[in-house]
Protein backbone atom coordinates (compact mmCIF):
# COMPACT_ATOMS: atom_id res chain seq x y z
CA UNK A 1 0.00 0.00 0.00
CA UNK A 2 1.10 3.57 -0.45
CA UNK A 3 0.02 7.03 0.67
CA UNK A 4 1.21 10.62 0.16
CA UNK A 5 1.25 13.16 2.97
CA UNK A 6 3.23 15.81 4.82
CA UNK A 7 5.40 14.87 7.81
CA UNK A 8 3.67 16.50 10.78
CA UNK A 9 5.75 15.05 13.60
CA UNK A 10 8.90 12.97 14.19
CA UNK A 11 8.69 10.95 17.39
CA UNK A 12 11.82 10.16 19.44
CA UNK A 13 14.07 7.34 18.25
CA UNK A 14 13.55 4.16 20.28
CA UNK A 15 16.36 1.63 20.71
CA UNK A 16 16.71 -1.63 22.54
CA UNK A 17 18.44 -4.96 22.80
CA UNK A 18 16.74 -8.19 21.75
CA UNK A 19 17.81 -11.78 21.31
CA UNK A 20 18.93 -10.95 17.75
CA UNK A 21 20.98 -7.91 18.78
CA UNK A 22 20.35 -4.19 18.95
CA UNK A 23 17.29 -2.70 17.24
CA UNK A 24 16.11 0.84 16.40
CA UNK A 25 12.64 2.17 15.63
CA UNK A 26 11.65 5.66 14.40
CA UNK A 27 7.97 6.59 14.35
CA UNK A 28 6.66 9.54 12.37
CA UNK A 29 3.24 11.08 11.75
CA UNK A 30 2.07 12.18 8.33
CA UNK A 31 -0.97 14.32 7.69
CA UNK A 32 -3.15 13.48 4.72
CA UNK A 33 -5.38 16.16 3.24
CA UNK A 34 -8.68 14.32 2.97
CA UNK A 35 -11.48 16.74 2.25
CA UNK A 36 -12.57 19.03 5.07
CA UNK A 37 -10.93 16.97 7.84
CA UNK A 38 -7.25 16.07 7.39
CA UNK A 39 -6.21 12.70 8.81
CA UNK A 40 -3.02 11.74 10.62
CA UNK A 41 -1.33 8.33 10.43
CA UNK A 42 1.59 7.04 12.52
CA UNK A 43 4.20 4.98 10.63
CA UNK A 44 7.26 3.17 11.95
CA UNK A 45 10.65 2.67 10.30
CA UNK A 46 13.04 -0.01 11.55
CA UNK A 47 16.85 -0.35 11.44
CA UNK A 48 18.80 0.99 8.47
CA UNK A 49 15.66 2.34 6.81
CA UNK A 50 15.70 5.18 9.36
CA UNK A 51 19.01 6.50 8.01
CA UNK A 52 18.01 5.91 4.37
CA UNK A 53 14.80 7.93 4.71
CA UNK A 54 16.38 11.10 6.18
CA UNK A 55 13.00 12.47 7.26
CA UNK A 56 12.43 16.16 8.05
CA UNK A 57 9.38 18.02 9.33
CA UNK A 58 6.91 19.51 6.83
CA UNK A 59 8.37 17.43 3.99
CA UNK A 60 5.92 15.80 1.57
CA UNK A 61 6.60 12.07 1.16
CA UNK A 62 5.11 8.99 -0.44
CA UNK A 63 5.14 6.13 2.06
CA UNK A 64 4.95 2.48 1.00
CA UNK A 65 3.80 0.39 3.93
CA UNK A 66 2.36 -2.82 5.33
CA UNK A 67 -0.11 -3.17 8.19
CA UNK A 68 0.52 -5.88 10.75
CA UNK A 69 -1.38 -6.89 13.87
CA UNK A 70 -0.15 -9.14 16.66
CA UNK A 71 -1.84 -10.66 19.66
CA UNK A 72 -0.28 -10.33 23.10
CA UNK A 73 -2.09 -11.37 26.30
CA UNK A 74 -5.43 -11.59 24.49
CA UNK A 75 -5.10 -8.03 23.12
CA UNK A 76 -4.35 -7.03 19.54
CA UNK A 77 -1.75 -4.41 18.60
CA UNK A 78 -1.51 -2.95 15.11
CA UNK A 79 1.57 -1.38 13.55
CA UNK A 80 1.87 0.44 10.23
CA UNK A 81 5.40 -0.41 9.02
CA UNK A 82 6.95 1.76 6.30
CA UNK A 83 9.25 -0.23 4.01
CA UNK A 84 10.03 2.58 1.55
CA UNK A 85 9.82 6.38 1.71
CA UNK A 86 10.08 8.65 -1.35
CA UNK A 87 10.46 12.40 -1.03
CA UNK A 88 7.95 14.31 -3.21
CA UNK A 89 7.86 17.71 -4.90
CA UNK A 90 10.41 20.31 -6.15
CA UNK A 91 12.22 18.00 -8.56
CA UNK A 92 13.19 15.58 -5.84
CA UNK A 93 14.22 12.23 -7.23
CA UNK A 94 15.76 10.88 -4.04
CA UNK A 95 14.13 7.71 -2.85
CA UNK A 96 14.92 5.14 -0.26
CA UNK A 97 14.05 1.59 -0.98
CA UNK A 98 14.71 -1.92 0.06
CA UNK A 99 13.03 -5.15 -0.88
CA UNK A 100 9.82 -5.86 0.94
CA UNK A 101 10.37 -8.21 3.84
CA UNK A 102 7.86 -11.05 4.01
CA UNK A 103 5.44 -11.09 6.90
CA UNK A 104 6.67 -12.93 9.99
CA UNK A 105 3.87 -14.44 12.04
CA UNK A 106 4.14 -14.50 15.85
CA UNK A 107 5.23 -17.81 17.45
CA UNK A 108 1.62 -18.65 18.27
CA UNK A 109 1.12 -19.19 14.51
CA UNK A 110 3.99 -21.75 14.30
CA UNK A 111 6.22 -19.36 12.34
CA UNK A 112 9.70 -17.95 12.94
CA UNK A 113 10.00 -15.86 16.13
CA UNK A 114 9.57 -12.10 15.89
CA UNK A 115 12.86 -10.15 15.73
CA UNK A 116 12.27 -7.84 18.69
CA UNK A 117 11.36 -8.50 22.29
CA UNK A 118 8.68 -5.82 22.60
CA UNK A 119 5.29 -6.96 23.90
CA UNK A 120 3.64 -5.52 20.77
Amino acid sequence: MEIIGKIAQLLPLVTGQGKNGEWRKQEFIIEIADGQFPKKVCFSLWGDKIDQAGLTLNETVKVFFDIESREYNSRWYTEVKAWRVEKQGAGSTVQTSSPQVPYEAPPSFNAAPVEDDLPF
